[in-house]
């Protein structure tokens, strides 16, 4: 049989006076690192026109470090768009039939004249900018999961607030 063996205490309890003790300084800690860090936003559902006017996947950032709008494609050179140098942003949404290739082979079955009967809604973010003076614009095609959080990074990052035109004002939340 074994001997009983005898139990230590630990070197020290967690009591509420201890956590409260250090709860606060990590807490303390933990804001002020944090609080030096730039923040960023990204988000990677987004779509930009290619060179040939073909929309390409992209990555849009709002960078608080380089003060600046960044549009990453897959393909073809990234854009920087500085805040000062944007005049405003306009948002948009669209609605249209779903008619493409794959529908129209599918609409003798009816499964493609049922989605051709059903409408794509898609979400515009004009960025209008100066470059060297130049008016300039760029369109970018959100999608429908995080437009809604890209037009709060608008008003967060750039303080400025998304002009609303056409049928937007009609759309469901």
């Amino acid at each position: 049989m074994r001997a009983s063996v005898r139990r230590r205490r630990p070197p020290f309890r967690y009591t509420s006076r201890t956590v409260k003790k250090i709860f606060a300084p990590l807490l303390l800690t933990c804001i002020l690192a944090l609080s030096g860090f730039a923040d960023e936003t990204s988000f990677q559902r987004i779509h930009v026109p290619d060179s040939k006017g073909r929309p390409v996947k992209a990555v849009l950032t709002f960078s608080d470090e380089k003060k600046a709008v960044e549009i990453q494609p897959v393909k073809g050179p990234s854009l920087e768009i500085p805040f000062q140098d944007i005049d405003k942003f306009v948002y948009e949404y669209t609605k249209r039939h779903r008619v493409n290739e794959g529908t129209i082979i599918t609409a003798p079955v009816g499964i493609g004249a049922a989605a051709m009967m059903t409408k794509a809604r898609l979400h515009w973010l004009e960025i209008d900018y100066r470059k060297e003076n130049v008016p300039m614009t760029y369109v970018i095609h959100m999608d429908k999961r995080n437009y809604l959080r890209v037009l709060d990074a608008v008003k967060k990052h750039t303080g400025m607030d998304a002009e609303v035109v056409g049928n937007a004002d009609k759309r469901k939340r």
